[in-house]
């Protein structure tokens, strides 16, 4: 399954859904993590909160591909793509084992294929190289077999990297 977890404004909803089997809207209309642990312990993978990002842990947790579309702030994803993220720390478990020769939490739901994050707006050479590095630890850190990052000069070139 393709999920596109994205931060542009509705009008691009469309093109974006056709181009995934979910697609994640980042539009700030629900809370930020609350940091309970709820979602790893009580009840996994699950968010205690009732709003859009219940059961993102769930969405994000069965991508074999999860596509990040983001603005760039200061060589990382912005606020709102953030925010979802971090509602996200239920598609693993408490529990830790070795990935990569280094320690990291155990995932609920299996290994998956690429973290691909699609990076627009200005951005510096030192940015990119940030971005680059976070993509990669994220990708270990959720399982994902590989990592790619893309930055557009212009959000034209976004329909050819989806």
């Amino acid at each position: 399954m393709k999920v596109i977890l994205y931060d542009l404004d509705e009008t691009n909803a469309d093109r974006i859904a056709a181009r995934c089997d979910r697609a994640l809207s980042a539009d700030g209309r629900y809370a930020p993590c609350q940091g309970c642990f709820g979602c790893w312990t009580k009840h996994p993978a699950e968010c205690k909160m009732k709003d859009t990002l219940r059961q993102v842990c769930r969405v994000i947790g069965q991508a074999d591909e999860l596509v990040i579309v983001t603005r760039n702030l200061y060589g990382g994803y912005s606020a709102a793509v953030k925010n979802v993220l971090d509602r996200s720390i239920g598609t693993s478990t408490p529990l830790s084992t070795y990935r990569g020769r280094q320690m990291h939490h155990t995932l609920r739901y299996g290994r998956h294929d690429l973290w691909k994050v699609i990076v627009y707006g200005e951005i510096t050479e030192a940015e990119q190289a940030s971005f680059r590095y976070l993509a990669e630890r994220n990708a270990l850190n959720d399982g994902y077999q590989r990592s790619e990052v893309v930055f557009l000069k212009d959000l034209s070139e976004l329909e050819a990297q989806l």
